[in-house]
């Protein structure tokens, strides 16, 4: 943890008394995240993959051209060039996971911004290691976490909205979450959704 410059040892240890059930309430949610979205399965014929909360079996395709990723049913189908390892697949599918979320983003933004009365200049997608999206209120630029496109559309909806309510208030504070109820009186539940286990087929 981070404490102010001349904070006491008590005063630090007391503050960690008082928090540790948070703490420990934290950890849980990632242990029960993590059983429940496995980090890596191998990107092989018959493997199981997470895709918009629902557990789909990979499908590959050897064929000559560029790679493209597709959903059909329960199946999660992934054409790549014959003869590539299982590095150049994994980087495969994870780019089509990246062009499926960036498919989803221009319509949400565009579908949000009128009813909460702000601009997005720029949004952008990437990996995060501890958030699910960040927001730079000058820039009005947005961040979304490339693992969002495995939880169920709601959940990206619900960080999006999060991050879009940061440009008219900073903080996580009372204003903040008043405008969340006003804008989407079930982000609590979308939130949780985050933590969910997988969709089985």
């Amino acid at each position: 943890m981070s404490a102010p410059q001349g904070a006491s040892q008590a005063s630090i240890e007391k503050l960690l008394a008082d928090r540790a059930g948070w703490v420990q309430k934290q950890q849980q949610r990632i242990a029960e995240r993590e059983q429940a979205y496995p980090a890596t399965p191998p990107v092989v014929d018959g493997s199981q993959h997470i895709f918009e909360g629902r557990n789909l079996t990979l499908s590959i395709h050897q064929v000559p051209g560029r790679s493209l990723m597709s959903v059909k049913g329960q199946s999660l189908f992934l054409q790549v060039p014959p003869g590539l390892g299982e590095q150049g697949r994994r980087q495969a599918l994870e780019r089509g996971y990246r062009e499926a979320l960036q498919a989803r983003l221009p319509s949400l933004i565009a579908a949000w911004e009128p009813v909460m009365g702000v601009n997005v200049a720029e949004w952008r997608v990437r990996r995060m290691k501890r958030l699910w999206g960040s927001c730079n209120t000058v820039a009005r630029r947005i961040w979304l976490n490339l693992e969002l496109i495995r939880r169920p559309p709601a959940c990206l909806e619900f960080v999006l909205v999060h991050e879009m309510t940061h440009l008219l208030e900073r903080g996580h504070n009372q204003r903040f979450y008043r405008l969340m109820d006003q804008f989407m009186p079930d982000w609590r539940e979308r939130r949780h959704g985050l933590h969910a286990r997988i969709i089985e087929p």
